[in-house]
């Protein structure tokens, strides 16, 4: 049996860690407030903060090796690559969260607008263009960075499809890999500073 979420506790090198956090700092990226889906703001949902890094990032082959490993051994999914070619680099402080979601549903799907075989050549269009391009996020991935001493609550739990919970290991260097489909949340930070890679990685809508 398949699991919904997998994850590698690599035992990375402390210096290793503290290189990625400083190869991505040095970049000087500017933290803004966490967005949902569709550039929304909701912090009744989300408080965070973020900035974008770019997969032309040593770090993004670093991660890739884990995700496929992980794909091949335990979800086989069609992967195209990283959604919109960046990872985000996420800070959680005192009294940061994010309640629970999902990354990818049929609701952030194309919805097609012909009914049956009836519509507008437009419509058609959009809908053909649509049915063969477009590409929904299938994993997700986080790379926890920050010590556990480091910081009290934020853990992040993962909800199967069986309604189990699990919590993610919080060791720094920890890599998880799970279904984007999977409701997941990060609890409220009490103290100190959570920081983490995330990312999503997109294939052709399920068949």
């Amino acid at each position: 049996m398949a699991h919904q979420s997998c994850w590698f506790q690599t035992d990375l090198p402390k210096e290793m860690v503290d290189l990625i956090e400083r190869d991505i700092e040095k970049n000087n990226f500017e933290f803004k407030e966490s967005l949902l889906i569709g550039s929304v703001k909701d912090v009744k949902q989300r408080k965070s903060k973020q900035f974008w890094v770019p997969n032309t990032m040593w770090i993004s082959g670093f991660i890739w090796h884990y995700v496929d490993l992980m794909n091949k051994e335990n979800f086989m999914y069609e992967l195209d690559g990283l959604d919109s070619n960046k990872f985000q680099y996420t800070k959680y402080e005192e009294g940061d969260f994010y309640n629970w979601h999902v990354d990818s549903g049929l609701s952030s799907h194309y919805l097609p607008v012909m009914e049956g075989n009836v519509g507008t050549d437009e419509e058609r269009y959009a809908d053909y263009l649509n049915v063969k391009t477009e590409k929904i996020r299938k994993l997700s991935v986080i790379v926890q960075l920050s010590d556990p001493e480091s910081y009290e609550g934020g853990e992040v739990q993962i909800m199967d499809d069986t309604d189990k919970l699990y919590e993610v290991p919080k060791e720094r260097g920890t890599i998880v890999v799970f279904d984007s489909r999977a409701k997941h949340r990060v609890r409220k930070i009490k103290k100190g500073v959570r920081k983490s890679i995330v990312g999503w990685y997109i294939g052709p809508r399920w068949k």
